[in-house]
């Protein structure tokens, strides 16, 4: 009886410290978004710069539970808002694969897609293949190939949420969301070679499987498997004619789908695996181009998410590792990193957006907004670590990017998305003036 009561406080400590944490999160994101807007900086760099000041090296340093974040570990228990969040964006973004929008620019934006991201992967390559010459002992070849790869993700979340807090309009912000989708399968791909490689190189064997039938199964099965789980929850929607019951049924299909993209299994020596981007952005795709009345639910599921993706990007702040700037190697080669990457996205979108005769505007500003780098390059890193002392320089740089990027990416993002004119000049009416003003009337 003694050790249930001692149980039974010690859940409802660790639940009351949880809760804490998430609406101190929550809270510190609101506020610091409001002083962000009287800067003009968009309010996704604020939720990470919240993250940074009740992470670890700030307001969790001083140790009590609850308070912030205390440490890594403490961090790794919000995993699952991740992975949620990453689901309902992806969602999103399967919106923007209409088959009406596709047609005008579905042939642009799959080369642009294809040849910023390779063009990215190659220029990086280059660059750190020659930096691995002048310091060997920093920074390893297999690494120096890694990374070239994870230079070629984009973050959608990011993106995404520049887009939706500006309402922008127009050819740059139509072809960016396909493209920011595309550069990701794209990515995994290149990943999963550069990292067959990679471990070829310390082995002296090359596997075939892993270098290249590994990645081609994980894109091709997971555009199947959001495919029929678009059909499945089409078929399931209709069942119900409420609003708030569809958009419960909605919520219900992007936890599932993400739940099971979540499997790994082998067979045959091959491994399986499947990428919840892909998969949910699928399930969005299918069900925005089946469903008559998709793009309503879609707007109320934006709603819907918001507090989610708050979340996600405080935590994401909170888990940057900020002493990796007392290390003068990974800076170095961080730089560096930094400086070919940004070259490769404006260059590659520059040059395949201009063959493809785009808009002038899209040849203009379109490399800009891909420079914002997170979850799955992360992600790519996390994987990388299987190559031991190798993984852990490839995790360190990208965690250095992914520092600088999110900071800056977004507000390069608005710089681009205003320049290009397809962001509004923000008035000062609030939606409680708009409120009152309708009661008045």
């Amino acid at each position: 009886m003694i050790e249930y009561e001692i149980l039974n406080l010690l859940t409802i400590e660790v639940t009351m410290q949880i809760l804490l944490s998430l609406s101190i999160s929550l809270f510190a994101g609101l506020m610091l978004s409001r002083l962000a807007k009287l800067v003009k900086l968009p309010a996704v760099t604020a939720y990470l710069v919240a993250g940074i000041l009740i992470g670890p090296y700030l307001l969790g340093a001083f140790g009590v539970p609850g308070l912030g974040f205390i440490s890594m570990e403490d961090i790794e228990h919000y995993g699952i808002i991740a992975d949620v969040a990453l689901g309902f964006i992806a969602f999103s973004i399967g919106n923007e694969f209409r088959l009406s929008q596709l047609k005008k620019i579905g042939r642009q934006a799959t080369v642009i897609g294809i040849a910023q991201a390779v063009f990215t992967t190659l220029l990086v390559d280059a660059a750190l293949i020659g930096l691995h010459f002048l310091i060997p002992d920093v920074l390893p070849l297999p690494s120096a190939i890694v990374l070239g790869a994870v230079a070629s993700a984009t973050a959608p979340a990011a993106t995404l949420m520049v887009v939706r807090q500006y309402k922008a309009k127009g050819p740059v912000t139509d072809i960016l969301l396909p493209i920011v989708a595309l550069d990701d399968a794209v990515g995994l791909v290149l990943f999963a070679i550069s990292f067959g490689i990679a471990k070829a190189l310390m082995s002296g064997t090359i596997d075939v499987l892993s270098v290249v039938l590994e990645p081609v199964l994980e894109v091709v099965l997971s555009i199947g498997l959001g495919a029929v789980m678009g059909y499945l929850f089409n078929f399931f929607e209709r069942f119900f004619h409420s609003k708030s019951k569809r958009l419960s049924m909605s919520v219900t299909f992007v936890f599932i789908t993400v739940a099971i993209s979540m499997m790994k299994f082998e067979i045959g020596g091959v491994h399986i695996a499947f990428s919840s981007l892909l998969t949910c952005m699928m399930l969005g795709t299918v069900f925005c181009n089946i469903c008559d009345f998709s793009e309503e639910l879609m707007d109320r599921v934006d709603g819907w998410v918001t507090p989610i993706l708050i979340l996600f990007f405080v935590i994401s702040g909170a888990e940057l590792e900020m002493s990796i700037f007392t290390k003068g190697s990974v800076v170095l080669v961080g730089v560096v990193y930094i400086i070919f990457r940004s070259a490769g996205k404006y260059f590659g979108a520059y040059t395949s957006s201009k063959f493809v005769n785009c808009d002038a505007n899209i040849v203009k500003y379109l490399g800009i907004t891909l420079l914002p780098q997170a979850g799955v390059a992360l992600g790519m890193a996390l994987k990388a670590k299987e190559l031991g002392s190798v993984g852990i320089v490839v995790a360190n740089i990208t965690l250095f990017s992914v520092l600088i990027y999110e900071l800056v990416g977004p507000f390069l993002t608005k710089m681009a998305l205003l320049k290009a004119g397809e962001i509004k000049p923000e008035g000062k009416v609030s939606a409680r003036d708009i409120t009152t003003s309708q009661n008045n009337q």
